[in-house]
């Protein structure tokens, strides 16, 4: 399976206690720890206890549509909320990347012993599509399985960049349910990925390595958000693995945004449910919706039991979160992007459990979860944390050089067209 997957939920204001005393997004936090462990689960059990995994619903799609749900909650607050592009990337870039190439250069590491994923193609573009995270939407493979989640997070953080841009952002209702419609629509008439893989990845590297340098640098900061959301729009709906499904997902993203409007009292609630109807129809007729996990009744289980989830946690934020979820969300990236990795090894050391008594299975189980969590809270504090904290120092540094530009703070386009050279 497939991260927000769990990129990590920024906060849109200075930490604030609620009634609880616990800050007041741990709730974001729990939800992205319960998102973790079942997207954990989903590949475990078949290597561990086959007859523990349930198949009225997918338990690694609800994970992962909880995460896309709260990425796409927070991730356009956060944007609106420093009001400033180049902070919002820097911050991002230092979120994502340091775990994610560690993670890379260990499985490709240990490729002697474990060999890397056959789906991975073995040229340049492998390498282009790993830079840019989007190897899901250039018909490419992660060497990583989970990493495909990583591509529509990507796509994300693109178009919301070029739509803060264009002052467009708080049309998030009517693009959910634009999404929705096109997840529809694509699912019925395409059969394939329109454009080529390799390609593809190259071409959307160098725009990507290029566009970033601008957006971050200052020189065109508009036209290279404008260009690099139309080159998101283009891969998602003509190079995605399965366009219908990456349509799906950047509608349930957009509609976490609609909530986060709703909270707000600056939108509705309407195209939330038109989104949650269309994406809930939108394999019935499709041609590539092989997967036993979209056949109608696990499909539609999977989706309302996420949307419960992040519904209830909602509407729970202000009573106090069991820490053990908080903490469990604090390290999700790391268990998000480690977990499949070390799951490969487990076969490979205990030999084949799958038909072994429970306590066996259970032993396997624990002492899994166990390396999981350790190494993953490590790679976090080790890691994750103090480059964080460097993105945060350098973000810093370059707002306050901002602050001496004219026009600097201003909002959307009107900033964007006077910093503009």
């Amino acid at each position: 399976m497939p991260e927000t997957t769990p990129s990590g939920a920024t906060q849109t204001a200075p930490s604030v206690a609620t009634a609880s005393g616990q800050p007041r997004m741990a709730w974001l936090d729990a939800l992205r720890g319960i998102g973790a462990m079942a997207v954990v689960a989903e590949h475990m059990l078949p290597w561990t206890a086959p007859s523990l995994r349930p198949y009225w619903f997918n338990l690694g799609m609800y994970g992962v549509l909880v995460f896309f749900l709260v990425s796409g909650y927070i991730i356009p607050a956060s944007l609106e909320h420093r009001g400033d592009v180049r902070t919002f990337w820097v911050s991002r870039l230092f979120r994502l990347y340091p775990i994610y190439l560690l993670v890379i250069a260990a499985v490709l590491a240990t490729a002697y012993w474990m060999p890397i994923r056959p789906a991975v193609q073995r040229d340049p573009s492998a390498v282009a599509a790993h830079l840019t995270m989007l190897m899901d939407v250039v018909n490419g493979a992660g060497v990583v399985d989970t990493m495909w989640t990583l591509s529509y997070e990507m796509v994300f953080y693109l178009l919301v960049t070029a739509l803060f841009t264009a002052g467009l952002h708080r049309r998030s209702g009517p693009i959910a349910v634009a999404f929705g419609l096109v997840a529809v629509g694509t699912g019925l008439v395409v059969t394939a990925p329109l454009l080529p893989g390799p390609p593809a990845a190259v071409v959307s590297a160098v725009v990507f390595v290029a566009g970033l340098a601008c957006l971050i640098g200052g020189r065109w900061r508009v036209q290279a958000a404008y260009l690099l959301g139309l080159m998101a729009l283009v891969l998602l709906l003509t190079g995605a693995r399965v366009i219908w499904f990456g349509a799906a997902i950047l509608a349930v993203m957009f509609a976490g945004t609609a909530i986060h409007r709703w909270e707000r009292g600056t939108g509705s609630l309407w195209p939330v449910a038109a989104v949650a109807v269309l994406v809930g129809v939108a394999p019935v007729w499709a041609p590539q919706a092989g997967w036993w996990w979209v056949r109608p009744g696990p499909w539609l289980t999977t989706l309302a039991l996420a949307a419960a989830t992040f519904a209830g946690a909602m509407a729970l934020r202000r009573r106090r979160v069991p820490r053990a979820l908080v903490w469990l969300g604090l390290i999700s990236y790391s268990v998000y992007l480690l977990h499949h990795p070390l799951l490969r090894w487990v076969p490979e050391i205990v030999g084949d459990v799958r038909t072994a008594d429970a306590a066996v299975q259970a032993a396997v189980i624990a002492g899994y979860l166990a390396v999981v969590l350790v190494l993953s809270r490590l790679t976090y504090g080790l890691v994750e944390l103090p480059m964080q904290r460097l993105g945060r120092r350098i973000g810093a540094r370059i707002a306050q050089r901002g602050k001496l530009a004219p026009g600097a703070s201003l909002p959307g386009p009107a900033r964007a067209e006077t910093v503009t050279r």
